[in-house]
C-alpha cells in the first residue's frame, strides 16, 4: 500500500471541490478492504509530520472498519463488509497501544480507545493474552503518558466485562488482584497535597476520572470478595472521599460556561466517585436494600459498611451541601443529582436516618426547595419558546439523571418512609411558603412540592380534608395569575377548570391540562372519578382533537400516554369514531416518520463515505414519539376485543387497515431500527384481527425479506407472527405468486443455516415451516427435499430439547404434507426413514417426547394420512412397522386428555399470573410497613426490595409446582420408584434448588400460535380415517387392527366411541 498516496486521497477528503473530495472517497473505498490498508493507516496516524487533519480522518475511518469487519470470521466472510487480513490484525494489536499513548488530541484518543474496546471484545484473552502482562507495565511506568494509555486500555477491558459471563468471573478477580492496588496508589498520590509531578491539577483530574470510572464499571454486576476487605474498600473508599472533597486551587479556572464545566474531567472524576459511594452504599452496603438471593453474599459487608463507612460518606456529602448552599462552591447537575440520591438512601437503614434526621428540613427547605423553583431561563422560554419550555420541564422530572426529578424522589421518600416525623413538617413549610405573600417563583416552587406529594397527600385522612381550604386560598387564584408558569403549576395541584384549560393560550397551560386530565381519569378511587368521567364523556371527540393538535405541536410523548388513557376509558364513546383516530394518529405517525427519514438520509450518506464517526450517530427523540403513536394505535385496535369475539370482524377494522398499511410500508421503508418491532407487531395486530390480507399490504411481505437478509436478521422472532399470519389468511396470495412463496422459505432456510443465528431462531424457522406446510399443502411439492434435508441437518447437532422437538415436528408437517414425497427425501437421508420413525414411535410412548397439545394432535393427522397413503410408496424399510400405525395414534390419544389437563391448568396459571402482575402494579407505599415495630426511626425494609423477594419466592413457587406435576406425570408412568424420591430437590429450608433435569429444559405449550389444523377434532378426522379405511384398503384395515392388543383393542372402541365432534378437515 502506497502510504503517500494514501495521505494525499484522506487529504483531499477536506478539499472544497465537490468533484475531487468525491473521487478520493471512492479511491479510498476500492483499496479500503485489501491487504496492509489498516498497516498504512496506522503509518500515517502515527506520523507527526502529517497534519492533524488528516491523521483524524484517517483514524475515524480506522475505527469504522474494525467496527464493521473485526468480529467477522476469516472462513465465512460477510460479503458486505469482508473480514480484515491477518496480517492487518497482529499489526494493530501491536501498534495500537502505542498509537493511544502518543496521540496527539483527545479526539485521535478517543476513536483509537474505540477500537482497542472492540478488539478486547473479540480477541482478549484467547487471541490477545500477552494483554494483560502489557498494561500491568503501562500502569508501572514512570512516564506519565504511558501510565495514562494503560488506564484507558484497562478501563476498556472492564467495559467488556462489565456483564460477566462465567469465564470472565474467573479472570477478572485476579485482574482486579494485579492492577486494583497499582490504581489506588496512583489516586491516593494524585489527591495528596503535594499531587504528582509533572501535572497540573486539572491534568491529574483527567487520570482521576478514568480511575474512578474503573472501579465504578467492576462494581457494576458484583463486588468481588477482595473488594469487600477492609485493606481494599479502606483505601479505595478513602480516595473516593477525597475526590469528592477537592476544590480547586486558587488562581484555577475552569473554561467555558457552566454547560462546559458540566462535561470537564473535574466534574467527572467527581461525578465518578460520587455514583461509586452510592454504588457501594444502595447496591452491596445497604442492609434494608439487599434482596434475600444476595443476602449470603453480601449481607456481613452491608452491615459494616452501613455503620462504618456510610456515615463517612454522610459527612462529606453534607459538608459539600453547605459549601453549595454558602455559595462557596459549584456543584454540577449530576453530582447535585447523586448527592440527592444518596440522602435518599439514607432515610431507610436507621444507622444513616439518625444522621440524617436533624438535618431532614433544612435540606428540603435549602435545598430540595430551591431546586424546585422556576428560574429565570425557563420563564424566558415560556414566553418566548413555549414548545421548548414544555420538553425541557418533562424532562426535568422524568430524567432520573436530573436533580429535580432526584429531589421529588427525596422528598417522597423522606414523607411516606418517614411520615410521623417529616410529612407533617414539609406540609408547613409549604403553608408558611404561601402565606408570606411569596415573589412568583417561590409560589412555583411550594406548589411544585404539593404536586410531588399529591399522592401521599390524598391518602392521608388527617391531610386530605383541609386540602378544600388550601385549594380555595391558594390554588384556585392562580388560574387567573398574569403568570403563565404558575396557571401551569396549577393545573397540576387541581383538577378544576381543567377543561377550560385545554383552551388557554400558552401552550404549556394545554399541555399541563391534559395531563392532568389524563391522570384523573385513570385514577380507580372514589365516586368523584366517575363523575367526572361522566362529565367529560360528552366531550370526548373535543378532547381527542385537542390532544392531537397538542401532540403534533410538542412531540411529546407523555400525550401518547394521555391519549391512551382516554381511549380505554371512553372506549365505547370512541368506538364509532376509530377510524378517524386512527386516521389522525397516522398523519402524525407520518409527519414525524418524515421527519426522522432525514437524519436517515444524513446516516446512510455517512456510513456510505466511512469518513464520518458511525459511532456517533444518535437515534433522534423522535422515535420515541413514534413508538408512543404505535402503542397509541394498539390500544385503539384492543378496544375491539371486548365487542368482536368469535363474531366476524368490525367492518370498522377493516377501514383501520387502510390507514395502517401506509405506516407500516413507510416505516419500514425508512429502515429506522428502532421501528422495526413496531411496525411488524402492527401488521401482526391488523392481519390477525381482520384474518385476511389486504391487497396493499402484500408490498409489507417484501419488505420483510428485503429487511430480513440485510438488517433485520435478528427480527426474525418479531417477524414470525405476521408472516404466519400472510400464510395463515392469505394462502392464495402465495399460490398465485410463487416468489412470496420463495421468499418464506428462504426465510426459513436462513433461520436454520446462518452462521449468526442460534438455536432460538431455527425453533422460529421451524414455526414458519410449519405454517407454510400446513397453509400451501399441495403448493410446495418441489421444496419437500430442501426443507427434509435442512431439518434433519438441523436435528443432528441440535442439543436442547425444544429444537429437537421443534425439528421432529417439522418432519411430521412434512410427512402430513405429502407422506410419499417426505419418505422419500428421508430415505436420502443419514438413516434414512427408519432412523427418523424410530425416533418419532418412541417419543410417541414417553410423555416428554411429544408433551404438548399440538405435538400430539400434529402426529394424529399424520398417522391417519399415512394409513390413507399407498402402500407400495412405503419404503421398504418401514413396511414392517406399519401394522403399528394404529397402535400409535391409541398411544396418543391415551395421552392426549392428560396434555390438555396440563395446557388447561398451565393457561390458568398464565392468566392467574396476569392478574398478580396488574395486582402489584398498583402497589403503592401502603404495601410496606414505613414503622417496623412501631418504631419511627427504625430500620425500613427497601419496598423495591420486598417486591424482588416477592418475585423470588413467587418464582420458586411456580418452579417447584412444575417439579411436582412432572413428577406426579413420570409416576404415572411408572418412571419413579415406590419409595416416593423425586428430584423436587426441596433443601432442608424449604427452598427449590434446581435439578440437573430440572425444567428448564421442559418445552411449554404456546398461547400465542394459530395454526390451520387448530379447528380439526382430531377423534373425527380418524374414525372417518379408519371408516374410510375399511372401504379403500381392507387388507390393511386387516393388519392394523387385528395386530393390535387386547388392551388397544379396548382402547380403540372407547376412541370410536368418543362423543363426536364436527370434523373440519385441513384445506389444501
Amino acid at each position: 500500500m502506497d502510504v503517500p498516496t494514501l495521505t494525499n486521497l484522506f487529504a483531499s477528503t477536506f478539499t472544497s471541490n465537490p468533484n475531487q473530495r468525491k473521487a478520493a472517497e471512492l479511491d479510498i473505498r476500492k483499496v479500503g478492504t485489501q491487504e496492509g490498508m489498516i498497516t498504512a493507516l496506522i503509518q500515517i496516524i502515527g506520523n507527526n509530520n502529517v497534519d492533524l487533519a488528516t491523521r483524524q480522518a484517517c483514524v475515524v475511518w480506522l475505527k469504522n472498519r474494525v467496527q464493521r469487519a473485526y468480529h467477522i470470521s476469516l472462513t465465512d466472510p460477510n460479503p458486505d463488509h469482508p473480514p480484515i487480513h491477518v496480517s492487518d490484525r497482529v499489526t494493530l494489536r501491536q501498534n495500537i497501544i502505542p498509537l493511544l499513548i502518543a496521540a496527539p488530541s483527545r479526539a485521535i484518543r478517543v476513536q483509537l480507545t474505540a477500537c482497542i474496546k472492540l478488539i478486547i471484545a473479540t480477541d482478549f484473552p484467547d487471541d490477545w493474552p500477552e494483554l494483560l502482562d502489557h498494561v500491568m507495565t503501562l500502569l508501572s511506568s514512570e512516564d506519565l503518558a504511558t501510565v495514562y494509555g494503560g488506564l484507558l486500555v484497562h478501563l476498556e477491558i472492564f467495559k467488556i466485562y462489565k456483564y460477566k459471563t462465567p469465564k470472565q468471573e474467573k479472570l477478572l478477580p485476579k485482574l482486579i488482584e494485579k492492577t486494583f492496588p497499582i490504581l489506588v496508589a496512583l489516586g491516593q498520590k494524585l489527591v495528596s497535597p503535594g499531587g504528582a509531578p509533572g501535572l497540573t491539577p486539572l491534568e491529574a483530574a483527567e487520570f482521576l476520572h478514568v480511575i474512578n470510572k474503573t472501579y465504578m464499571v467492576s462494581i457494576y454486576s458484583g463486588l468481588s470478595k477482595q473488594q469487600q476487605a477492609n485493606d481494599s474498600i479502606v483505601p479505595w473508599g478513602t480516595l473516593f472521599l477525597a475526590v469528592v472533597s477537592m476544590q480547586l486551587p486558587a488562581g484555577v479556572v475552569l473554561s467555558g460556561d457552566k454547560d462546559e464545566w458540566e462535561k470537564h474531567a473535574w466534574w467527572k472524576s467527581k461525578k465518578w466517585a460520587y455514583r461509586t459511594l452510592n454504588k457501594l452504599f444502595e447496591r452491596y452496603g445497604n442492609p434494608t436494600h439487599i434482596p434475600q438471593t444476595m443476602k449470603k453474599q453480601y449481607n456481613a459487608f452491608a452491615t459494616h459498611f452501613v455503620s462504618t463507612f456510610a456515615p463517612e460518606i454522610f459527612k462529606v456529602y453534607l459538608q459539600q451541601v453547605e459549601l453549595y448552599i454558602g455559595s462557596n462552591v459549584w456543584l454540577s447537575n449530576k453530582c447535585m443529582n447523586l448527592v440527592f440520591t444518596f440522602f435518599e438512601y439514607c432515610v431507610k437503614p436507621k444507622a444513616t436516618w439518625t444522621m440524617l434526621k436533624p438535618h431532614a428540613q433544612t435540606l428540603v427547605s435549602r435545598l430540595v426547595f430551591p431546586r424546585l423553583r422556576i428560574d429565570k431561563e425557563k420563564v424566558e422560554l415560556f414566553e418566548y419558546d413555549p414548545v421548548d419550555y414544555v420538553r425541557q420541564t418533562n424532562e426535568d422530572f422524568e430524567d432520573y439523571t436530573s436533580p429535580q426529578a432526584a429531589a421529588v424522589e427525596f422528598l417522597l421518600t423522606l414523607a411516606t418512609t418517614r411520615s410521623k416525623s417529616e410529612f407533617v413538617n414539609i406540609l408547613e413549610f409549604v403553608n408558611r411558603v404561601l402565606r408570606e405573600s411569596p415573589a412568583p417563583e417561590d409560589k412555583y416552587a411550594a406548589l411544585n412540592m404539593v404536586v410531588a406529594l399529591s399522592a401521599v397527600i390524598m391518602r392521608n385522612d388527617q391531610v386530605r380534608p383541609a386540602m378544600e381550604s388550601f385549594c380555595m386560598t391558594y390554588v384556585y387564584p392562580e388560574f387567573t395569575s398574569q403568570y403563565g408558569f404558575l396557571r401551569e403549576i396549577n393545573n397540576e395541584a387541581t383538577f378544576r377548570a381543567l377543561i377550560g384549560a385545554l383552551d388557554d393560550p400558552a401552550l404549556p397551560v394545554r399541555v399541563q391540562a391534559a395531563l392532568s386530565l389524563g391522570e384523573t381519569i385513570q385514577n380507580e378511587d372514589g365516586t368523584w372519578v366517575s363523575w367526572f368521567r361522566l362529565a367529560l364523556a360528552p366531550g370526548i371527540e373535543k378532547i381527542m382533537q385537542d390532544l392531537f393538535k397538542l401532540s403534533d405541536d410538542t412531540d411529546l410523548d407523555a400525550l401518547s400516554t394521555c391519549m391512551e388513557s382516554f381511549i380505554e376509558v371512553f372506549k365505547e364513546q370512541l368506538l364509532p369514531v376509530s377510524p378517524q383516530l386512527i386516521a389522525r394518529l397516522c398523519q402524525s405517525y407520518l409527519r414525524l416518520l418524515q421527519e426522522q427519514s432525514g437524519k436517515v438520509d444524513e446516516e446512510e450518506e455517512a456510513q456510505e463515505s466511512d469518513l464520518q464517526d458511525i459511532s456517533k450517530m444518535d437515534t433522534d427523540d423522535k422515535t420515541f414519539a413514534l413508538m408512543g403513536i404505535a402503542k397509541t394505535i394498539s390500544t385503539v385496535l384492543a378496544c375491539f376485543d371486548d365487542i368482536e369475539g368469535d363474531q366476524q370482524p368490525d367492518p370498522k377494522i377493516f377501514e383501520i387497515q387502510e390507514h395502517l398499511v401506509g405506516i407500516i410500508t413507510e416505516t419500514l421503508k425508512t429502515k429506522v431500527i428502532d421501528l422495526y418491532d413496531t411496525a411488524w407487531d402492527l401488521v401482526d395486530t391488523i392481519t390477525f384481527r381482520t384474518r385476511s390480507i389486504a391487497p396493499g399490504m402484500w408490498p409489507v411481505l417484501r419488505l420483510t425479506y428485503d429487511l430480513f437478509k440485510s438488517t433485520a436478521m435478528d427480527y426474525l422472532e418479531e417477524i414470525l407472527p405476521g408472516l404466519c399470519n400472510f400464510l395463515l389468511f392469505g394462502k392464495e396470495g402465495f399460490i398465485q405468486i410463487p416468489e412470496n412463496t420463495r421468499m418464506v422459505l428462504d426465510i426459513f432456510s436462513t433461520a436454520l443455516t446462518h452462521e449468526h443465528l442460534g438455536e432460538h431462531d431455527a425453533i422460529q424457522g421451524f414455526k414458519l415451516s410449519e405454517a407454510i406446510l400446513l397453509s400451501l399443502k399441495g403448493h410446495i411439492d418441489d421444496a419437500i427435499p430442501t426443507i427434509v434435508n435442512l431439518t434433519t441437518a438441523c436435528l443432528s447437532k441440535a442439543e436442547s430439547p425444544q429444537l429437537q422437538l421443534a425439528g421432529m415436528d417439522n418432519i411430521v408437517n412434512a410427512l402430513f404434507y405429502n407422506p410419499a414425497l417426505t419418505m422419500a427425501a428421508l430415505e436420502q437421508t443419514p438413516g434414512g426413514s427408519r432412523a427418523f420413525f424410530d425416533k418419532w414411535f418412541a417419543a410417541m410412548h414417553d410423555d416428554k417426547g411429544l408433551p404438548r397439545v399440538h405435538d400430539k394432535k400434529l402426529s394424529i393427522l399424520t398417522l391417519c394420512e399415512l394409513l390413507k397413503m399407498d402402500t407400495n410408496a412405503v419404503p421398504p424399510s418401514l413396511k414392517d412397522g406399519w401394522s403399528g400405525l394404529v397402535g400409535g395414534i391409541l398411544a396418543l390419544f391415551k395421552a392426549l386428555p392428560a396434555a390438555e389437563a396440563r395446557r388447561n391448568e398451565m393457561l390458568e396459571e398464565y392468566e392467574d399470573e396476569e392478574e398478580s402482575g396488574e395486582d402489584q402494579a398498583d402497589m403503592d407505599e401502603d404495601d410496606v410497613d414505613p414503622e417496623p415495630n412501631g418504631d419511627e426511626d427504625g430500620d425500613v425494609y427497601d419496598k423495591e426490595t420486598a417486591y424482588l423477594d416477592l418475585l423470588a419466592a413467587e418464582s420458586a413457587r411456580l418452579r417447584a409446582k412444575q417439579v411436582k406435576r412432572l413428577a406426579k406425570a413420570a409416576k404415572e408412568a411408572g418412571a419413579i420408584e415406590e419409595d416416593g424420591e423425586d428430584n423436587a430437590n426441596d433443601d432442608e429450608d424449604g427452598e427449590y434448588e434446581e435439578s440437573d433435569n430440572g425444567s428448564d429444559d421442559d418445552v411449554l405449550e404456546d398461547f400465542g400460535v394459530e395454526t390451520a389444523i387448530d379447528d380439526v377434532d382430531p377423534y373425527s378426522y380418524f374414525k372417518q380415517t379408519l371408516t374410510g379405511l375399511q372401504t379403500t384398503n381392507p387388507a390393511l384395515y386387516q393388519v392394523v387392527t387385528t395386530s393390535l392388543s387386547v388392551d388397544q383393542q379396548t382402547e380403540l372402541m372407547e376412541v370410536m366411541a368418543h362423543e363426536d365432534a364436527e370434523a373440519v378437515v385441513p384445506s389444501s
